[in-house]
């Protein structure tokens, strides 16, 4: 009995065992299935989590604090996921040093660099344009232009092979970007060579750029759906409902960028001269030389992104120098003159006037204002100088020449009188001067006042 009870628990178990192999566990596998078909339909179908796209705005020279904010930029973009990186570009040029680090960053970016020249009556200028050519997306607002890449020398002039190797490379430069980013390499070429430039509707024509865009949102309709392809892989861009994080410039990179403005150097470098000659002429006044230290610097740093003309640097030096002299040397006018037009002339060549670099020219209005400022001041310290030499000794016993007096004791005609606090051996020069009677002093010689009495003289 107990056997046949113990087969049939085992026979039980045996059935169990493959009633849950052949039953249970293919139900639980259908269960799974049908969860994740319902979770995949569920993604699918919901509402999507907002895709984010990063803009910026570079509305200035080309120099290292713009080339630093696109860095930090394509970074910040890549860390937080973003589907793309919009730049707003509305450049008259800069520096290919610059330039080239900018480009290097676009290309070699892991996330898509759109370039859009915005808004309207805005240029991509000179290095502009290898920017906006680098760029995986290239898109221009209505009324704006590109071109006019030719470079130009940073020392104001080349000679003729120098300008040739120069151009050269900057033509091998532009020809690498179209090639990688696939578009006319022909115009690139002659927008260095001949400096051509063209409007939004010509660029998109020819194939330098991708699209025409009124705004940002226009763009990032188009946007939305396309391919970029990357270096390593595929990208195809979310961008219909994408917010937009706007980011701007680090405080360091805002000053650096608004000391790179032409006017604002010029008025730094003038202040450092003035600084520094100010100092050397008041030994340990301190503060004028740290601030033209200071001012010279920044000035020099600012300075060395344009195309500085070391011809009117020297100009400017030499009118104040100039300057200088006619406080020491009586020229009557001619140095004064001469330092005048050495400043305004050095100020109009100190940075080249190519029309490419519009933006890089400094205003006439200040160079005006600055040399008007420095030949007042300069006039005016010349003429107190003079004055100074004209007025009358105040130290020394020269000084007492015309101060009054009291007679200690009677002058007939010799005597003690009260100057200044002291007593002096006194010689009356008319009659006698009665005791605590007003003198004034008309003379010195040695130790002895000549003096007469206060009320046979008048004053002047």
């Amino acid at each position: 009995m107990h056997r046949w009870q113990g087969n049939q628990l085992a026979g039980d178990y045996k059935r169990q065992s493959i009633f849950i192999r052949y039953n249970v566990v293919p139900y639980r596998l259908q269960q799974m299935r049908f969860y994740t078909i319902i979770l995949l339909l569920f993604c699918a179908w919901s509402p999507g989590i907002a895709q984010t796209v990063f803009s910026i705005r570079v509305e200035a020279s080309i120099n290292p604090a713009t080339a630093s904010f696109i860095r930090r930029a394509i970074n910040k973009a890549d860390a937080s996921k973003s589907e793309c990186l919009i730049i707003h570009l509305n450049t008259p040029g800069g520096l290919l040093k610059s330039t080239r680090q900018i480009v290097s960053d676009i290309l070699s970016a892991p996330i898509p660099v759109v370039v859009f020249v915005s808004p309207s009556g805005s240029h991509a200028a000179s290095a502009g344009v290898f920017i906006t050519m680098a760029a995986h997306f290239a898109a221009m607002a209505p009324g704006t232009n590109i071109g006019a890449a030719h470079p130009v020398a940073m020392s104001g002039g080349m000679d003729t092979i120098m300008s040739e190797k120069s151009t050269n490379d900057a033509v091998a430069f532009i020809r690498s970007i179209a090639e990688k980013r696939k578009r006319n390499i022909a115009w690139a070429e002659q927008t260095v060579r001949k400096s051509v430039s063209i409007t939004e509707n010509e660029a998109l024509n020819n194939d330098i750029i991708d699209t025409i865009a009124a705004n940002e949102a226009s763009l990032l309709q188009m946007l939305h759906g396309r391919e970029i392809t990357l270096d390593a892989r595929k990208k195809i861009l979310d961008t219909q409902n994408a917010s937009v994080n706007n980011t701007t410039m680090t405080l360091l990179e805002k000053f650096l960028n608004t000391i790179s403005d032409p006017n604002i150097a010029y008025l730094l470098m003038m202040l450092g001269f003035y600084g520094l000659l100010f100092e050397m002429y008041s030994p340990g006044a301190i503060f004028p030389g740290v601030l033209g230290g200071i001012s010279l610097i920044l000035a020099f740093y600012a300075l060395h992104t344009m195309p500085l003309n070391y011809a009117g640097l020297a100009l400017i030096i030499f009118g104040i120098v100039l300057l200088l002299l006619e406080i020491k040397v009586t020229s009557y006018g001619m140095l004064a003159i001469g330092g005048v037009i050495c400043i305004f002339l050095g100020s109009i060549f100190l940075l080249d006037q190519d029309s490419t670099f519009e933006m890089l020219r400094i205003s006439m209005n200040i160079i005006i204002a600055v040399t008007i400022v420095s030949a007042a001041f300069f006039l005016f310290i010349g003429w107190m100088g003079l004055r100074a030499q004209k007025t009358k000794s105040v130290t020394g016993s020269e000084g007492l020449i015309g101060i009054t007096g009291i007679a200690l004791s009677n002058l007939n005609p010799t005597g003690l009188v009260l100057v200044h606090g002291e007593t002096w051996n006194a010689e009356s020069l008319s009659e006698s001067i009665e005791k605590n009677k007003k003198i004034v002093v008309k003379n010195i010689s040695g130790l002895k006042l000549f003096v007469e009495p206060i009320d046979e003289v008048t004053l002047t």
